[in-house]
């Protein structure tokens, strides 16, 4: 015990001793640059992603544009880097909203009527939903040429989409025209977008959903009705139009091609027996005793064999000549 006594104030005076003494200089400035580099080490370096593109700030002045990778700044504050989503489409929907990738939200759409009744051309009110996809090509621009990119997207988007529509009349934009209006939409949404400067390029614009207001959508779709059926009926002539009239067109040219092969044939038939006559003429003109007999000999074996009885009577007319094989006989009656 008294042992331990004596040990206790030894200890205490060389704890004494080492406190007493101040750590070297040089030491406290290593450890302080190590501590320096570090920080300044973790703050230089950052990564942007494969769909990012970083916007490299020198004192607030724009400096490059860092690519997908590891890069490299300036630590202290001296340049910032902002990172922008240029390879992704962004998207903006109106007159309804998507809780999540694939599933159509299902609030009240009284919440977004705002955004969606559009008045038309003919005074009609329409419920329109749609949506419009973009792209930032310049991302220093979307950073810095205007305050809220995303609201002036909208704002514009709601403007031209009130305009297209506000000059057609309900039926295109119910029924056959929605393409076409979303073309016409896009093509002024980009200019007036092109015309802000901001880095933006429009994708597309579609109408996601187009229909009347919920007071008068049972009156539309009686005359939707009426429109299908009107367009069927008018399909259903058109096929038989398409079907009869060919028909009738092919008949009829057949008869006038078979008219016009028999005016050909009686025509060449005409001439033949005109020819035959007039060299008939010339023969019976050198020799008209004989010539006339040959006409009577062949017009006889041309008229003979089809009749069934024949009678020769004398010059004096008694009677017929006995013995005469008046039918004749070849195992048929002819």
């Amino acid at each position: 015990m008294a042992e331990q006594n004596r040990e206790v104030p030894q200890v205490v005076e060389i704890s004494r001793r080492l406190s007493a003494k101040k750590p070297p200089t040089k030491l406290l400035i290593l450890v302080g640059l190590i501590m320096v580099l570090l920080w300044g080490g973790n703050s230089s370096f950052f990564k942007v992603n494969p769909e990012e593109t970083g916007v490299l700030l020198r004192f607030g002045h724009f400096t490059r544009f860092c690519q997908p990778g590891l890069n490299f700044k300036l630590p202290f504050g001296i340049e910032q880097v902002y990172l922008v989503k240029t390879g992704r489409n962004f998207k903006e929907e109106f007159g309804f909203r998507t809780v999540e990738a694939g599933v159509r939200t299902s609030y009240n759409p009284a919440v977004f009527e705002e955004e969606s009744l559009t008045l038309t051309g003919d005074l009609n009110v329409s419920d329109i939903e749609w949506i419009v996809q973009y792209q930032i090509v310049d991302p220093y621009k979307y950073l810095f040429r205007i305050e809220d990119p995303q609201s002036a997207i909208r704002d514009v988007s709601e403007a031209v989409v009130r305009k297209v529509v506000g000059n057609s009349n309900v039926t295109q934009v119910l029924t056959t025209d929605r393409a076409l209006l979303a073309a016409n939409i896009e093509t002024e949404l980009q200019a007036i977008l092109k015309g802000y400067d901001i880095g933006i390029r429009i994708v597309t614009v579609k109408f996601q959903d187009v229909n009347p207001p919920d007071a008068v959508k049972t009156a539309f779709n009686e005359v939707n009705e009426a429109e299908q059926q009107k367009e069927s009926l008018i399909l259903q002539a058109r096929e038989e139009y398409n079907r009869e009239v060919p028909k009738a067109r092919g008949v009829a040219k057949s008869r006038i091609l078979e008219a016009e092969g028999y005016a050909v044939e009686r025509i060449n038939r005409a001439q033949g027996e005109s020819i035959r006559f007039l060299a008939l003429l010339e023969e019976y003109r050198k020799a008209p005793e004989v010539t006339r007999r040959r006409l009577y000999l062949e017009t006889m074996e041309q008229v003979l064999p089809r009749v069934q009885e024949v009678f020769i009577m004398d010059r004096d007319g008694a009677g017929a000549v006995p013995l005469l094989p008046l039918r004749r006989f070849d195992g048929k009656e002819k």
